[in-house]
């Protein structure tokens, strides 16, 4: 848990962070790796962005396979990616604004894999 110095100190940090994404974790991991509230959300960064990446390559395969099948393939891969990004969507927003309230929050289903990173 960060002290009230390292989230005001860290706050702006956290919300680049989390709004640049892996060069926000880069940059944070540079600038102020002692900041435990900054690490805290660029951590979370890092793995938002992983699952973007790797969501983007598997719809992409996905969309290679399903796009054999006429019109259906291209509905379902076409709902399955829009649901996926919104996802990412919502979550990258609820990133910046969880970074700026001051208080270390996870974000839902992804926080829990930024526990296990040890830097």
């Amino acid at each position: 848990m960060a002290t009230l110095k390292e989230v005001e100190d860290g706050k702006i940090w956290a919300f680049l962070a989390m709004f640049l994404g892996i060069i926000g974790f880069i940059v944070v991991l540079l600038a102020k790796k002692d900041n435990k509230y900054a690490m805290f959300y660029a951590k979370q960064s890092l793995v938002l962005f992983i699952v973007g990446f790797g969501g983007g390559i598997i719809l992409s395969v996905l969309g290679m396979i399903l796009g054999a099948i006429p019109i259906l393939g291209f509905l379902i891969t076409g709902l399955i990616a829009a649901a996926f990004w919104i996802f990412m969507l919502v979550m990258w927003v609820m990133g910046w604004i969880s970074a700026l309230s001051g208080q270390e929050k996870y974000l839902p289903l992804i926080g829990e894999y930024a526990k296990k990173i040890n830097l």
